[in-house]
């Protein structure tokens, strides 16, 4: 019988009882599947993992405390024997076999009725892959699979989301591996792409050739201008049926203008949805090996937009109070004012001493980190010929990761 390959079939097992022998790590793998799919779930074990007791307290699933015995597996649908105890799994397998209820064996998948496949989930679409007692396979086979739904290049275009509407989406600090599933999920249903230049430029080359791509950093007007043009685009090709994807680095509520998207989409009645990218402040001193935050070392992070210098009519810092804080700092777009900011820090309060990172292009192949204290930031910026975009850590933090330098 262990010649022939197993025989596929989608299991509905919502409201149905599920019987899982066994409460370790094994069935602490398999129990959530079960619960996603609205499984009736009775694991009967001594002892359990503290996640599987977790699940019994918030009424998820039914703990029954003990040995197997053969009533257990009155009402079962499906069973699954994960114990170590070879004899138990027998036990339960050949009890499965007599009452004709498919049963998973864990150690031994040929004494076993069924076998559990890698499974996931896109689109609206299940994904079970069995590699012939392959787990390993079975899972690489799944990822990819997955991953192409997401991405559109399994799926025809006409399966896409044609929805009308403006989804603003946080491409993370570059490295296009860091953009959130549902980020690139959205990229690939588009029709439309309005892309910021620091957006992960890599992925719009996997856009269908049918999306119509706006590169918002070419638009022939000033700042606020653009930003105005910008809007104008997004929500006329929105009212035009268009699923629009509005493309940025980092997070678009983060010095990214995002509400202003948002707000100008609720004005014109267009459906508007986010979602949120790694923003570069935390992300990306965390690549370069920087906390932002350390057990006794700092209770508070703060981050500013170094775009205005200190004194700047239109600043909205106050770098005084900000001084006098003992946390860390972290200054986007400000390599220019860094030296300023620096001196306003000083003046303030904070030691000249004080361990400053500069870690420019990061997550990009050409990330690097400059070490500095806030007395000598205006010099090595200048030595070490740097230039935007970087991001700025000042603090103790900077000394905690590199304590040779401090």
């Amino acid at each position: 019988m262990n010649d022939f390959p197993p025989y596929p079939s989608g299991l509905r097992l919502a409201g149905r009882r599920v019987v899982v022998v066994g409460g370790g790590h094994v069935a602490q793998r398999r129990v959530p599947q079960l619960i996603a799919v609205g499984a009736d779930v009775l694991v009967v074990s001594p002892v359990v993992t503290p996640a599987i007791e977790g699940l019994v307290g918030s009424g998820e699933i039914t703990w029954r405390r003990g040995e197997f015995a053969d009533s257990d597996l009155d009402g079962a649908w499906y069973v699954m024997a994960v114990t170590d105890d070879a004899d138990v799994n027998d036990r339960v397998s050949v009890l499965c076999e007599q009452q004709r209820i498919f049963c998973v064996r864990s150690d031994d998948a040929t004494k076993g009725t069924a076998w559990t496949p890698a499974v996931g989930r896109e689109a609206g679409i299940t994904v079970a892959v069995v590699g012939n007692r392959d787990p390993r396979r079975s899972a690489s086979v799944r990822d990819d699979i997955v991953a192409g739904l997401r991405e559109g290049t399994i799926a025809a275009p006409h399966h896409r989301d044609r929805t009308p509407g403006v989804t603003l989406v946080g491409g993370g600090p570059g490295d296009p591996d860091l953009i959130p599933i549902a980020g690139r999920k959205a990229l690939m249903s588009a029709d439309v792409v309005v892309a910021d230049r620091l957006a992960p430029r890599e992925l719009l080359g996997d856009l269908p050739a049918d999306v119509e791509l706006i590169d918002v950093a070419k638009l022939p007007r000033g700042r606020s201008a653009q930003q105005e043009e910008i809007n104008r685009v997004i929500v006329e090709r929105a009212l035009a049926g268009k699923r629009v994807v509005r493309f940025k680095g980092g997070d678009s509520f983060v010095f990214g203008r995002g509400f202003e998207e948002v707000i100008a989409c609720r004005e014109a009645g267009v459906p508007v949805t986010v979602v949120p990218g790694l923003t570069s402040p935390v992300s990306v001193p965390g690549i370069a090996g920087i906390p932002v935050t350390h057990r006794g070392i700092t209770h508070e992070f703060t981050v500013v937009s170094g775009h205005l210098p200190p004194g700047h009519p239109e600043a909205l810092v106050d770098y005084d109070a900000l001084a006098r804080m003992q946390g860390t700092v972290v200054v986007m777009m400000g390599v220019q004012n860094a030296p300023a900011i620096a001196q306003a820090l000083i003046a303030g309060g904070r030691s000249a001493a004080t361990p400053v990172a500069v870690i420019c292009d990061g997550t990009m192949p050409t990330q690097r980190t400059v070490l500095a204290t806030l007395g000598t930031l205006a010099e090595r910026l200048v030595a070490e010929d740097v230039k935007p975009p970087a991001i700025i850590v000042i603090g103790e933090v900077v000394a905690v990761a590199h304590p040779d330098a401090f």
